[in-house]
């Protein structure tokens, strides 16, 4: 762990209020170049419900140090390493996940020297960066694309996933990703253009993403292509294994939850349905869809 950014932590996560996140956040903390009050944040955080070794900060802290060493010079690569590690260390259910005040722990107590080091830019980290939704907030975003993205215990459609930052910038924000097999066919769709190298893969992304949702409101994804049901039990086995896990791998793909993969025949159902979008997709609807341009 890095010395001067792990001083002064606790051994846990904790939860801090997005009212707490607003009257402490400054434009020095986001430029990099004030620390964050971590006393008064200390103070402002409550602890989680349970002491479990799923939240302890260290081995968090050093998968971001190890990040950030790997990724110096391109931090928007560190995404696709990250985001299967950080999903894998950090072990919950969606449900606690959708807890924003975990994140702005993250964010403004474990770890906002990466937030800045990430999301800077050339001038600051934006404040949805340490407090915001699922699919811009520095740690949710990585956390919740290797849980939409994954296909049971693969993370390698989620490594896809965070290749093109537009999959994290626009297809995470659509209500569509949560149903699995339209999840993986759009990285199957994905794959199908980086293999043939298409120029402008961030319009193309965009613009499927559109149409899909635009079709999605009137084809039931889930009638053409039903998911298989999660199995909690091994959700909830994976996650208890917590307590004894070593370090995720540095160099290979950890393993997820064996909770049920995606099935093939759905997924099958619904690619040739988005390579047909996708191509009517530039004069149908590429001019309104928004091509973010956040780093």
């Amino acid at each position: 762990m890095n010395r001067e950014a792990g001083a002064g932590l606790p051994s846990e996560l904790g939860l801090l209020a997005d009212a707490a996140v607003a009257k402490f956040l400054t434009r020095g903390m986001q430029s990099g170049h004030e620390k964050p009050p971590l006393v008064a944040l200390r103070k402002a955080s409550i602890s989680l419900p349970s002491s479990e070794a799923r939240w302890s900060i260290a081995p968090i802290r050093e998968l971001l140090d190890v990040a950030m060493e790997r990724f110096d010079e391109r931090p928007t690569e560190a995404d696709g390493w990250l985001s299967p590690r950080l999903h894998a260390t950090l072990r919950m259910t969606r449900a606690e996940a959708a807890d924003s005040r975990l994140w702005n722990f993250l964010a403004m107590i474990t770890a906002p020297d990466y937030v800045v080091w990430r999301h800077k830019g050339s001038e600051i980290a934006t404040a949805s960066r340490f407090s915001g939704p699922h699919y811009t907030q520095a740690f949710a975003r990585l956390w919740w694309a290797a849980e939409l993205f994954r296909n049971g215990d693969d993370y390698g459609p989620v490594e896809v996933a965070c290749s093109v930052q537009d999959v994290l910038n626009t297809t995470m924000r659509l209500d569509v990703i949560d149903h699995r097999p339209t999840a993986i066919a759009i990285i199957r769709v994905l794959e199908e253009l980086k293999r043939s190298n298409t120029s402008r893969l961030g319009d193309r992304v965009n613009a499927l993403s559109s149409a899909v949702n635009a079709a999605g409101s009137t084809l039931l994804y889930d009638v053409m292509a039903p998911d298989q049901p999660v199995d909690h039990d091994a959700l909830h086995d994976w996650i208890a294994e917590a307590a004894d896990m070593a370090p995720v791998p540095w160099d290979r793909l950890p393993d997820g939850p064996d909770d049920g993969e995606v099935s093939e025949a759905a997924v099958n159902a619904l690619v040739p349905l988005f390579r047909k979008l996708l191509e009517e997709a530039p004069t149908r609807l590429r001019k309104k869809v928004p091509a973010p341009q956040e780093q």
